[in-house]
Parts: structure tokens; C-alpha cells; sequence
């Protein structure tokens, strides 16, 4: 599921910001193209809520590292805006589903924007079940007992 939310957002970050923004989601530890965004899931969580349903959350971070040295704070600004419009619905883009995000929020530090959105959603657990296969059971009483207050009973019972 999050291998899915991040390339959703991969695509949702292109649609809205064009092709010459380089997208990352894997660690890159030299030659960063800026402009360029990083996706990372921070935090993902998985609660029972009934029966086989699941109640998965997703936080994510999106930073955004500038193309300009000189006014860096104003083009994070300027990619924020554009983020909060851009992941408010994530169209998933193998399920044909639009998911809501929430808690958005971002803040600017050393030059880079940090932006927080999370996903959550339920899921259906499918269970695998090996069931035993037909029993077929066939259950006599003898005949001529007494039972029940003396009663003669004849009972035939199959299953």
C-alpha cells in the first residue's frame, strides 16, 4: 500500500508541477537535481476496527528542494501553495479511488520545504480458509428404549 500511496503521489506531484521537477523517493546521497521533490512515508500504522476490517494510516513527508539560492523561502512558499491543492485528493492510480488528505501542514527549514500530509484509509483483510471439506453424519437411536417420561421413541436423524 505505501509502495502505491508514494507513486500516487508521484504522479499527482507531476501533473501539478510539469516534467522538469525531479522526483525522488528513494535515498539519494549525491548530484540532487534541483528543483527536485522527496517522498518518504514517516509513520504508517495498522489498527483492527471490526471483523476483517483495517484501519491503515500514512504520514507522509514531501520536501521540496528549491532551484534558487537567492530567494529560496519564497519558491518553498510558492511549491507549498501548490501542494495544498495538488495532494488534497489522491487519485490512486491503480484502484481507481480518490483519497482525502488530511492534517496537511509544512514549514521551511535550512532552504527546503517540508510538507506533511497524511493518508489514511480502511481495508479489507482477505483471509484464506482451508475448511475440512462434507461431513456426512448419520445418527440412530435403538429402537424400543424408553425415554422422555417413559415415551417409546423411534428417531432417525442424518446430517
Amino acid at each position: 500500500m505505501i509502495k502505491l500511496l508514494i507513486e500516487s503521489i508521484a504522479i499527482a506531484l507531476e501533473s501539478a508541477f510539469g516534467e522538469g521537477v525531479t522526483i525522488y523517493w528513494e535515498g539519494v546521497e549525491q548530484d540532487l537535481k534541483e528543483p527536485c521533490f522527496f517522498i518518504q512515508c514517516l509513520e504508517a500504522g495498522n489498527n483492527l476496527f471490526r471483523g476483517k476490517r483495517y484501519y491503515r494510516t500514512h504520514q507522509f513527508c514531501i520536501q521540496y528542494f528549491p532551484a534558487s539560492t537567492d530567494t529560496p523561502r519564497a519558491e518553498c512558499e510558492a511549491a507549498a501553495e501548490q501542494l495544498y491543492s495538488a495532494l488534497e485528493w489522491l487519485a490512486l492510480h491503480e484502484e481507481e479511488t480518490l483519497l482525502g488528505g488530511k492534517k496537511m501542514r509544512h514549514k521551511t527549514v535550512d532552504g527546503v520545504l517540508h510538507f506533511f500530509v497524511n493518508y489514511d484509509l480502511f481495508v479489507m483483510k482477505q483471509a484464506d480458509y482451508n475448511f475440512m471439506g462434507k461431513l456426512n453424519h448419520t445418527m440412530q437411536e435403538k429402537k424400543g428404549e424408553k425415554t422422555d417420561g417413559g415415551k417409546e421413541t423411534h428417531a432417525s436423524r442424518n446430517n
